[in-house]
Parts: structure tokens; C-alpha cells; sequence
């Protein structure tokens, strides 16, 4: 079982490493990593695929080779799109020990779950694998990343009981979002008391700078608190929540994140609501008026999920990201829904749209935005 009240509410997240010319800036990751352990902090997160292959040789070098092996925790991860056979998850795993030149993980995760590769990780007895290697003493910790559906969440946690924690993405800015849906994925996990580590909390830095005057309202409740630290505070005041993820790649975002957990004082509700009213006009933004009734796709000769295809380009709009929408596009034509480009404009949607929306015209933009 974890111990989580010796868990970090600050976790270093080794993706988004300084670099120069494609080369790790291994000075100041050093720099980074001193500061971090310093300040009472121990949980590294890294991945097979992160920095092409070399963020776990960089934990080797930054962290392992200086620091007591009890002194801190690192976690890793196993990636589906990485796996044809059952021995290329012994592979994979004995090459993540000598990168990063450990003995065992402390943390080991499933690398981002969702529809699109669940049957890979099933298939290939992945979770069973993990058990076995805790067992040998390889692992400390197994859970996953997470990046589907809340229904898909539900079904991995009902035939996975083992699962000790989840790690999900989660921001002030997503809790809505009709693709992520991090409020959702939160609920089930606080409902089921399964610990969570955050990670995305300022939304790859787009928390970290907004439009001026939604930067005055923040400065205005708390003057000397940075941008980003709203972001933090609010994944951190969240019941269950375990530890909040940071790919810090400057020293000055690691000063900064170091501030806001020193001494952490959870969002009140003063500031809480001065953030709903933040988030509010961040995103009141013009979407296409979809109420996903779906009376559009029982009669469509070339089986496109409409209102799935607005969901994915009202994302992209609301939210200024393009990964995860397209992810879920990508997701719906895998499973054999037809793509935004194959519409043949015959009509029969707009037929049957309540809302009397231009879809022909809706979908031709889509097939620009989504099929290019």
C-alpha cells in the first residue's frame, strides 16, 4: 500500500527537459534536481518514450548516480504502442533498469491507457506482467495513466482491483472538457479512495500565461502569487490527490513551484470563485451548437458519429490544443466510424438536425482541421 502521506504534493516530471540542439541540458537538470531534493522533494516521473529514449538515461545520471537509492522515487512507464509480443514487455523493462541504472522502479505505470490501445495491455497479459514483477521485488507501486473515457475507466478499475493508483490529466480548465472530462475521471477515482497523481495541471503552460485581463483578476485576489500557482493550488486542494506532476524544463519555473508548496495553502472560497469566473471567460467561446442528439447518424450511408467529429473540433476551438482531440478523432475512425472527409453531402442529416445546423458545411471544415 502506498504511503500517502509521505508522497510529494510536488512531483518532478522529467518530459520537458531543458535542451540545446536536441541535447539534454545536463547542468541544469542537475541544478533542477538539487533544488528539488533540497526542498524536501523525492518523486521523479519519467517514460520509456520520453525525450526519445533518453529522459530515463537522464534519471540515471541526474538522479541515481547522486543520490542515496532510498532517498527518492522514480517512476516509469510500459507503452502499448511499443508492444507486438509478451517478450517485448521483459524487453522493454530490462532496458528501463539499465537506463536509469536501478535495481527496481518505485512506481510503475501502464503507459496512457485509453479505447484505442486497452486491448493491447489486456491482450498481452500487461497487468499480470506488472503484479509478477512486483512481486520480484522490480516494482513498489503498479497503476497507470489514463487518457479514455470515464466508461472505460469504470470497466479497467472493475477488472483490475490491483490497480494502486491512477494517474490522470486534470486542470481547471479541463474539468468540463467533453474530451478529457477530468471532473468525471475524478469523481470515480475519490469515490473508490484509489490515490491519483495529476498530471497536465497547467495544461502544458497555457495556465502559466493568460490574456492580460484574466491575469489582472488572479493578481488582483493574490499579488504575489504567480499564474501558474493558481493552476497548482487548485489540483492540490482536491481531495485524493496524491501528487501534482510538473515537467519543469527552467530553473525559475522549479524556484516558482517550489514557492507554491513550501508552505501550501489550499485555494479558498473567495479565490475558488474568482477562478470559476476566470475559467468562465477563458472559455466563452463560440462553438458549434451540437446538443449530440444524434438523430444525424442513424441515417448516414457513410456511418460518421457527427456530433463525436464537433465534439473533437469544439475542443481544439474551446480549449487551443490539438493532441487529445485529435486523439479521440483518431480514436472513432479505428473503430470504423467514417472520417469528417468522407461525407458525400447527401443531406440527410441536416434533415433531421433540431438544431438546424450547416452540417455539410460544419464537416468540410472538420475534414480540414481533423484530416489533414
Amino acid at each position: 500500500m502506498i504511503d500517502v502521506k509521505n508522497m510529494p504534493k510536488l512531483g518532478f516530471g522529467l518530459m520537458r527537459l531543458p535542451e540545446t540542439d536536441g541535447v539534454i541540458e545536463h547542468g541544469e537538470v542537475c541544478r533542477m534536481v538539487d533544488a528539488y531534493m533540497k526542498a524536501g522533494l523525492n518523486y521523479f516521473d519519467t517514460a520509456y518514450v520520453y525525450h526519445k529514449g533518453l529522459s530515463e538515461v537522464e534519471a540515471g545520471e541526474a538522479i541515481v548516480k547522486r543520490y542515496p537509492r532510498e532517498s527518492f522515487m522514480l517512476a516509469t512507464k510500459l507503452p502499448a504502442w511499443e508492444l507486438k509480443t509478451e517478450g517485448d514487455r521483459e524487453r522493454i523493462f530490462r532496458e528501463q533498469l539499465e537506463r536509469a541504472g536501478v535495481d527496481y522502479y518505485d512506481f510503475y505505470l501502464l503507459h496512457s491507457i485509453e479505447e484505442g490501445n486497452i486491448d493491447i495491455y489486456e491482450g498481452l497479459d500487461c497487468f499480470n506482467f506488472c503484479l509478477k514483477k512486483k512481486e520480484e521485488g522490480k516494482i513498489r507501486h503498479f497503476g497507470f495513466s489514463f487518457h479514455g473515457s470515464p466508461e472505460l475507466l469504470v470497466r479497467v478499475l472493475d477488472a483490475h482491483p490491483e490497480t494502486e493508483f491512477v494517474q490522470i490529466q486534470l486542470n481547471y480548465a479541463d474539468w468540463n472538457n467533453p474530451v478529457v472530462q477530468s471532473g468525471k475521471l475524478y469523481r470515480i477515482l475519490h469515490e473508490r479512495n484509489i490515490p491519483m497523481i495529476i498530471m497536465e495541471p497547467v495544461k502544458g503552460g497555457t495556465l502559466a500565461s493568460l490574456k492580460p485581463e484574466l491575469e489582472a483578476k488572479l493578481k488582483g485576489a493574490r499579488p504575489g502569487s504567480s499564474i501558474a500557482s493558481w493552476a497548482f493550488r487548485y489540483a492540490a486542494s482536491l481531495p485524493g490527490v496524491m501528487t501534482i506532476l510538473s515537467g519543469m524544463t527552467h530553473e525559475d519555473q522549479m524556484e516558482d513551484n517550489i514557492g507554491t508548496f513550501r508552505n501550501f495553502e489550499p485555494l479558498t472560497d473567495e479565490e475558488m470563485g474568482v477562478l470559476d469566473e476566470v475559467t468562465g471567460i477563458m472559455l466563452d467561446i463560440p462553438l458549434i451548437g451540437c446538443t449530440a442528439c444524434k438523430y444525424c447518424c442513424d441515417g448516414c450511408p457513410q456511418n460518421i458519429s457527427i456530433p463525436d467529429v464537433f465534439r473533437a473540433c469544439n475542443t481544439m476551438t474551446l480549449y487551443g490544443e490539438e493532441f487529445r482531440p485529435r486523439a479521440y478523432y483518431g480514436g472513432l475512425v479505428r473503430t470504423g466510424r467514417g472520417r469528417a472527409s468522407a461525407c458525400i453531402e447527401c443531406g440527410q442529416c441536416e434533415a433531421v438536425c433540431p438544431q438546424h445546423l450547416p452540417i455539410i458545411e460544419l464537416m468540410k471544415q472538420a475534414a480540414k482541421t481533423l484530416d489533414k
